[in-house]
């Protein structure tokens, strides 16, 4: 959107809506800081404004939005298949509610066109069933972090990364841990292999079901070898290393094949992972949020954010509709696919 430089300082007072949504744009998808904002808005169109009004107009964008983004919570734990992951988040005790100064965690909820952000003081089983909600009874796709064991290994999907990532750690060992890393890594990719093939279009889900039995028996084999070897209870060898992960990886066995049976369903959790980046960047450049409000701001701006550009919808725009709605008593323009059913 261009403007003439006659109509700039007009368009972008801090009293327009236009320039409240600058301040929303540059605080909450660029990721800028008070200051930052406050340099650009004069840098860029010569408006001079405090860093107490940015706060104002920051708090007035994230309210809002705040009902399209509950409902777009609602529209996440409505679907049948869900990718999470979660990255710590700090949140100071400005306001006085973290006066523990508790960890903060900020968790995602991805689907294929609708994410939803969340700040906690917590990464516990609770937090993650508050996410999912009572009623869910989709698929969650994620890594194997204690968390997400309150999802029923049969609608839960481990993230096949990570377990590379796990595979390649042994694979690294010395000795029979070494060689069993090296065992599994071969048939993670002979997975993979037949994966694209499906995803290509050469291979069918029936026919893709079959080729991966033996995979699936190889995999638990090599992995009960592990487990079944002999250690002592505070060994601390590459071996104990080895087998100790081969025991907690059969506990969630059943959970690593959900995307064989399962079409649509993904082998990787890296939705989840790609729709953090801008949350790790942003805590990078402001070490957190000071204040629940501040974390709210966070969470709700990711969440406009993320799913609009899943919708290929601009932000700019949207942002200047919501807020002038929300100055003239009347709800923000929804943030669900036009598809979605809900009004």
């Amino acid at each position: 959107m261009g403007f003439t430089t006659a109509t700039e300082s007009r368009l972008v007072k801090l009293s327009t809506l236009l320039g409240q949504a600058h301040v929303a744009v540059l605080s909450g998808q660029y990721r800028q800081s008070h200051q930052m904002t406050q340099q650009m808005l004069d840098e860029l169109f010569g408006v001079k404004i405090s860093v107490g009004s940015i706060n104002r107009l920051r708090q007035e964008s994230c309210d809002a939005v705040a009902d399209v983004v509950q409902e777009a919570h609602q529209y996440v734990q409505a679907q049948g298949n869900v990718n999470m992951d979660e990255t710590s988040f700090a949140q100071g005790n400005g306001d006085g509610n973290n006066p523990s100064g508790r960890k903060g965690w900020l968790w995602v909820m991805v689907t294929p066109l609708v994410s939803y952000f969340a700040v906690f003081l917590g990464r516990s089983q609770a937090v993650c069933q508050q996410l999912l909600g009572e009623g869910f009874n989709g698929i969650v796709s994620s890594d194997r972090f204690s968390a997400y064991h309150i999802v029923n290994l049969e609608v839960r999907q481990v993230c096949w990364a990570h377990l590379k990532r796990d595979f390649t750690r042994m694979a690294e060992r010395s000795g029979v841990a070494g060689a069993l890393g090296k065992a599994l890594l071969e048939q993670q990719e002979l997975l993979f292999e037949q994966w694209y093939r499906v995803r290509d279009g050469t291979l069918t889900h029936n026919s893709f079901i079959s080729v991966v039995a033996p995979i699936q028996h190889q995999i638990h084999t090599l992995l009960s070898e592990g487990a079944g070897y002999p250690i002592g209870k505070n060994e601390k060898t590459p071996l104990a290393k080895t087998v100790r992960t081969c025991k907690q990886l059969l506990k969630v066995e059943s959970a690593f094949w959900t995307f064989v049976t399962t079409p649509g369903v993904e082998p990787t959790n890296n939705a989840a992972e790609r729709a953090l980046r801008p949350a790790v960047l942003w805590r990078k450049n402001s070490f957190g949020s000071q204040s629940q409000a501040g974390s709210l701001f966070v969470s709700r701006m990711l969440t406009v954010v993320t799913t609009l550009r899943s919708q290929n919808r601009p932000v700019l725009d949207y942002l200047v509709e919501a807020c002038r709605a929300a100055r003239q008593g009347q709800p923000a323009p929804s943030l669900l696919p036009a598809d979605s059913g809900t009004p």
